[in-house]
């Protein structure tokens, strides 16, 4: 069996939430070499914010379940 797409996606974006650096973090996915999207954390205001690279859209979101979810959509649309 494979490992769960959005399992993985939370685990990194549950990394970058107990990351000890005040710094705004940042990670970012790609698909089959293609950058997609890169997702920025903000402790400061203990938000997601989702960049689509494509349409240059940005998405913040305040919870780490919708933010998952919106990567995994943007990685298997």
């Amino acid at each position: 069996m494979e490992i769960s797409q959005l399992a993985a996606i939370i685990s990194r974006l549950d990394g970058m939430i107990k990351e000890q650096s005040d710094e705004v973090q940042s990670r970012r996915f790609e698909k089959d070499g293609r950058e997609l999207g890169v997702i920025s954390y903000d402790k400061e205001t203990d938000t997601f914010i989702l960049e689509e690279l494509a349409d240059k859209q940005k998405f913040e979101f305040d919870n780490i379940d919708l933010a998952a979810m919106e990567i995994y959509d943007l990685l298997n649309d």
